[in-house]
């Protein structure tokens, strides 16, 4: 445990996800678990900046080094797996379908607001992997925070702009 936190605080402080905002990266510990004899963290790496985010993926790859050469021995074993990427450059060549959603949106009576987030998943994953699938108004607010929530209201208006969305595909297709 003690290693864990070693390996917590060698991290940059100001790149946790509490102080970072729009297209700042961050390390966010998502979990721990140990004793004396073991321990196991999972973090979550995100960067908008391709660059930014290799340089994360180093960073951590030089204090498991570090700190294995400072204890003599491979005491500690580091597995990155990438999750995904940064989806607008598999967005921005068929930015018609944003276009699409603008208009479905504005159908239901919905402002359009076009803004990267931070998240995204499953939509980045599908991006990656051949499905340009751009996030659009899904009716929450205040999204993975103890205050989340969604309104009916939003929850009907959110419906509405998928179905216009198929409507409008729909009369393209023709």
């Amino acid at each position: 445990m003690l290693v864990a936190n070693q390996i917590i605080g060698m991290l940059p402080p100001t790149q946790r996800p509490e102080h970072t905002e729009k297209y700042e990266g961050f390390f966010h510990l998502t979990q721990l678990n140990g004793n004396v004899e073991n321990a196991e963290m999972q973090y979550i790496i995100r960067d908008h900046d391709a660059t930014k985010f290799e340089e994360k993926k180093k960073l951590l790859t030089e204090i498991v080094q570090h700190i294995n050469f400072q204890f003599g021995k491979n005491l500690v074993e580091l597995d990155i797996k990438d999750q995904y990427f940064n989806m607008r450059q598999k967005i921005e060549p068929v930015m018609h379908i944003i276009e699409i959603a603008k208009k479905a949106m504005l159908q239901a009576g919905v402002e359009p607001k076009i803004k990267a987030i931070r998240g995204g998943t499953d939509g980045a994953r599908l991006s990656y992997d051949g499905l340009p699938c751009p996030n659009i108004f899904a009716g929450g607010h205040n999204f993975h925070g103890p205050f989340e929530f969604v309104p009916v209201h939003s929850m009907v208006k959110a419906v509405e702009v998928i179905l216009n969305i198929v409507k409008i595909v729909g009369k393209e297709k023709r």
